[in-house]
């Protein structure tokens, strides 16, 4: 038996679920904004004692390793490696959009999206202004295109359309929606990350020995973290 925990917090979503040989077994998630440093723990907790269990039941923790909010990011990985050096157990990265096109990719029917050979899978995370976070998976999950930062304009996804028909979806995608206007551009609304969507990924990582170093795992920001600029400077009176 292998339970891992799952923390999805590279979004507004904050979600914990709890995955046994692959499948899931129970999810905790809240859409409310960034309250992660919050309810990322106290979900976590909530998940291992509703399911009789101790952390030091986990053979392993699965974290959503970006990109995505900073912040968010960080409060994940720091509440991964904590479970993990307390408790002996390794750590998995997944990517929330690789776990997205996941998703999507075993639900094609539900999503009222046809199987076809030229067919590719778009998540997007919402990043500022017209900017989002992307990559493309074929109908197996593979990479075809590798995770950047796009800004999103009538012509960002030409040449992909010429050769191929696009399924666009996550928090980034309804704000593309109207820049995009091709009739092999789809869209799925609301799908958001969700740690329910890593259980299979983190399953296969651990099956294969995919595993971090706990001492030295970063997130993958993508981007440098760049400070707003507080909307009064404390510093003049």
């Amino acid at each position: 038996m292998t339970l891992i925990l799952n923390l999805e917090s590279s979004t507004e979503v904050c979600s914990v679920s709890l995955s046994e040989n692959g499948q899931l077994i129970d999810l905790i998630e809240s859409d409310e904004g960034q309250n992660h440093a919050r309810l990322l723990s106290v979900f976590a907790d909530q998940l291992i004692q509703r399911n009789k269990l101790t952390f030091s039941n986990l053979r392993a923790v699965a974290i959503s390793k970006g990109p995505g909010s900073y912040t968010g990011l960080r409060i994940g990985v720091s509440l991964a490696k904590g479970i993990c050096y307390a408790n002996q157990i390794p750590l998995i990265a997944i990517s929330p959009l690789q776990a997205m096109s996941h998703h999507v990719s075993s639900n094609l029917e539900k999503y009222d999206i046809q199987a076809a050979p030229d067919l590719l899978l778009c998540p997007m995370i919402d990043a500022r202004r017209m900017e989002v976070y992307t990559a493309m998976y074929d109908q197996q999950n593979q990479e075809i295109e590798p995770v950047s930062a796009k800004i999103i304009e009538p012509n960002t996804f030409d040449r992909q359309l010429e050769k191929h028909t696009l399924v666009f979806f996550g928090n980034g995608a309804s704000k593309c929606q109207p820049h995009i206007n091709h009739p092999k551009a789809f869209f799925i609304n609301n799908i958001k990350t969700s740690a329910q969507f890593m259980c299979s990924l983190a399953q296969t990582a651990f099956d294969n020995n995919q595993l971090e170093d706990v001492a030295y795992f970063e997130p993958f920001y993508l981007k440098d973290f760049i400070a707003g600029i507080p909307k009064k400077n404390i510093l003049k009176q």
